[in-house]
């Protein structure tokens, strides 16, 4: 079993910054895929960006994240983050972290139905 708790969403300007992270607790950290989603109601949940957690591990942007977003990661505190930055309106969404179970791997798809474990989702609101 997990549990995956995000914050760090927020209010903020077209153009500014929010930093989410994901505390996983349980014995999954290691060797899994944890990515984040976001959703906006009646939109499919869409993947943003994962990273496979191992030292070094490989991450993994959507496109609509690529060259904005960054994700890192903290092993120590079992932390995953995603710093992101140029923020527009249309990222405004509830953003998820989920996990794969043990040794899942991350790739470009994001399926939804590939991640056992979800958080409660920290709302990202960006205004114009």
């Amino acid at each position: 079993q997990a549990l995956l708790v995000e914050s760090g969403g927020g209010s903020v300007r077209a153009g500014g910054s929010l930093r989410l992270s994901c505390v996983v607790s349980g014995n999954i950290y290691s060797r899994t895929c944890i990515s984040w989603f976001r959703q906006v109601p009646g939109k499919e949940r869409e993947g943003v960006a994962g990273i496979y957690t191992t030292f070094g591990g490989a991450e993994y942007y959507a496109d609509s994240a690529k060259r904005r977003f960054t994700l890192s990661q903290d092993g120590a505190k079992n932390t995953v983050y995603l710093q992101m930055t140029s923020l527009r309106s249309e990222d405004t969404a509830m953003y998820y972290c989920a996990a794969k179970g043990r040794r899942g791997v991350c790739d470009f798809l994001f399926d939804p139905d590939e991640y056992v474990y979800w958080g409660q989702g920290t709302q990202v609101t960006v205004s114009s």
